[in-house]
């Protein structure tokens, strides 16, 4: 029986999604809720499944074409026999023996390697014949490249052009200078619009401040065991006390909640606070519901949870849609200090950054404190200097004496 595959149903908010990569051919044997196409959308990457045992007999959209809401994008026939292997596109055949020739094809493994697996063997030029294979007759599979990036070891700066110049078919002189063209994802290119959209569009300032880290670091010593023994697992770090003291801030300052629509000012009843997670794909910030009724260990478990699905690809829509501010942590990178960007149509955004030990006048006395640098980017169309200045005071006494966000004063 023949099936139409369609294209995920997009929400109102995404107009339409591009083929990314299909993981499976025509001819190629699928099992039930096997994976055969990812849709990449402007927000998010959508997982396409088989929907019963059987073979793709066509497919319709190919890697790169724009479709639709429901779009019809391959037909699959259900309970056909189908080639563990089948071959791969014309088009990837020649791009199998242009220049730039994949890793897997010159170590003659390229018959054992998936679409999905060959793309990203390609993208970080890795030698196939090194990536432990678990899949259908020895071969690669998407899995086994990622699990091979995750524990390769840190390569010198010099490897990858190194590495390059060894797999190129002639001599390359000493020295050259090698470049590689990529094309940005639909979802790097929607980010790079929206972050440049924002620096247009708004009256952006930023005001800073720094936080003394020691009250928070010290509770969390104190308690972290039995906070992670309790909450059957979870640990305790340091984005719940950011979130819950910005959800307090947000409360005793409205504006810094709000969002402008138009000509109008939209004043919001309710936290929504969205955590910036990087990810292979690019920065997604998925949003924290009602944070005002949510616990620490809530929090803690939620994060952990985006994470998780962030690395795996796993968001999904519902998980970014909405939010009334945004944090951003650059310390975990290591940033001292930076200038977050808004994410419209928010009108704040608090930005955290490295925990650093520095000498400190403390009642005329020095002191070494872990301290950390604040920023506070805004729009001034809707926030006064004054009410962002107040908020991040807020947010900075709410830590420095985090008892007051357990007892609500």
């Amino acid at each position: 029986m023949s099936i139409d595959i369609k294209a995920p149903t997009f929400p109102e908010s995404v107009a339409d999604g591009t083929v990314a990569t299909w993981h499976k051919q025509p001819g190629e044997a699928c099992s039930a809720d096997d994976l055969i196409v990812d849709i990449e959308t402007d927000k998010v990457v959508l997982e396409v499944v088989a929907p019963a045992d059987g073979v793709i007999k066509e497919i319709i959209k190919n890697e790169g074409d724009t479709v639709l809401s429901d779009e019809v994008i391959a037909l699959f026939e259900e309970g056909a026999a189908g080639s563990a292997g089948a071959a791969a596109p014309a088009k990837e055949a020649a791009s199998a023996s242009s220049a730039e020739t994949t890793t897997a094809g010159e170590t003659g493994d390229g018959d054992k390697v998936g679409p999905a697996a060959r793309k990203l063997i390609e993208e970080n030029n890795l030698d196939a014949s090194q990536i432990p294979a678990t899949g259908k007759g020895g071969g690669i599979t998407k899995e086994d490249v990622q699990n091979y990036l995750k524990n390769k070891p840190a390569a010198p700066a010099a490897a990858a052009p190194a590495a390059a110049a060894a797999a190129a078919p002639v001599n390359v002189p000493a020295g050259e200078r090698t470049e590689k063209r990529v094309p940005m994802t639909r979802l790097r290119a929607t980010i790079a619009k929206r972050l440049v959209e924002a620096q247009q569009n708004a009256a952006m300032l930023t005001t800073y401040n720094e936080v003394n880290m020691k009250p928070v670091m010290d509770l969390r010593s104190q308690y972290k065991d039995l906070f992670e023994k309790t909450h059957n697992g979870t640990r305790l770090g340091f984005m719940s006390f950011f979130v819950k003291a910005a959800t307090e801030a947000l409360k005793r300052f409205p504006a810094v909640n709000a969002s402008i629509d138009g000509n109008d000012m939209v004043y919001h009843g309710y936290q929504d606070i969205g955590v910036a997670v990087s990810t292979d794909r690019g920065l997604m910030v998925p949003v924290l519901r009602d944070t005002d009724s949510m616990s620490l260990a809530d929090i803690e478990s939620t994060i952990r949870d985006f994470g998780v699905r962030g690395r795996d690809g796993k968001l999904g829509m519902n998980d970014m849609q909405g939010g009334t501010f945004t944090i951003t942590n650059g310390g975990v990178f290591g940033s001292l200090m930076s200038t977050p960007i808004l994410n419209p149509p928010q009108t704040a955004i608090l930005g955290m950054h490295k925990i650093q030990e520095r000498p400190m006048a403390v009642n005329g006395e020095v002191v070494v404190l872990p301290m950390m640098y604040l920023a506070l980017s805004y729009d001034h169309r809707m926030i006064d200097g004054k009410e962002a200045v107040q908020f991040l005071v807020t947010i900075k006494d709410l830590l420095e004496d985090p008892a007051r966000m357990l007892l609500d004063i």
